[in-house]
């Protein structure tokens, strides 16, 4: 299917909860139809509507820009080696869709029925791909800075405290582990729990000498790190 330009003008009014949205993420777009764009799904997509894949596309590469001049100020000593990972905390999905549900993007999506009735507001990578539409669509709006105090703004102290954030905590388990002579942990799936578009992981990890720790999250990868982080947290704590 075709794709419009980005600013090509449609005449768009804003719904009542996108008004709304615009008051909870502090920018008033002046090319409304942009942010239509941002909040339409591929599901929802038609010859007359495009959807937001290439808002995305574009958002992504912007939010990359600003987290990297970001953290190169925040950390001026810091080497290439030590910026990666923070970068990635940052930048991944997992990031991206907290900050998407703590402005209650989902409420917002338009999305077509199945997408809906498969729970597609909640979905992780969902809510991540419109955030980044949103940074786009502000990005095509405003330019750069406006798009820059969105992202620092709705980032907030995440920035700060990358550090600690872009611990590797079952990379760092391993290593408690193997300077003491243990096989590396194991992490083994104890329960899961909800439908498939949201469901609920229960990791246990645990090392040779019988201590474990468990933790729940919306992904194997998250709840295998947090488990990880609070065993290795209970291991520092004991020795």
């Amino acid at each position: 299917m075709a794709q419009r330009p980005f600013f090509q003008s449609d005449q768009v009014k804003l719904s009542a909860d996108l008004k709304a949205f615009e008051g909870r993420i502090g920018y008033k777009f002046a090319k409304p139809e942009l942010l239509n764009r941002a909040v339409t799904h591929a599901s929802m997509s038609s010859a007359n509507r495009d959807d937001n894949q290439r808002l995305e596309f574009l958002g992504d590469r912007v939010l990359g820009l600003v987290m990297a001049e970001a953290l190169l100020a925040l950390d001026p000593g810091a080497t290439e080696g030590q910026l990666a990972p923070r970068f990635n905390a940052l930048v991944r999905k997992e990031t991206c869709a907290d900050v998407a549900r703590e402005i209650d993007m989902g409420a917002v999506l338009k999305l077509g029925r199945s997408e809906m009735l498969s729970g597609g507001r909640r979905k992780q990578a969902l809510l991540g791909d419109a955030i980044e539409a949103i940074i786009a669509a502000i990005y095509l709006d405003g330019g750069l800075e406006p798009a820059k105090d969105f992202i620092l703004r709705q980032w907030g102290d995440r920035v700060k405290t990358v550090k600690q954030d872009a611990r590797d905590a079952k990379t760092a388990l391993q290593e408690w582990a193997q300077a003491r002579g243990y096989p590396p942990p194991s992490y083994v799936q104890t329960d899961r729990q909800g439908p498939d578009h949201a469901p609920v992981f229960t990791i246990s990890a645990r090392i040779e000498n019988g201590e474990q720790a468990v933790a729940t999250a919306p992904s194997k990868r998250q709840a295998e790190q947090a488990a990880a982080k609070t065993l290795l947290a209970q291991l520092e704590k004991n020795s």
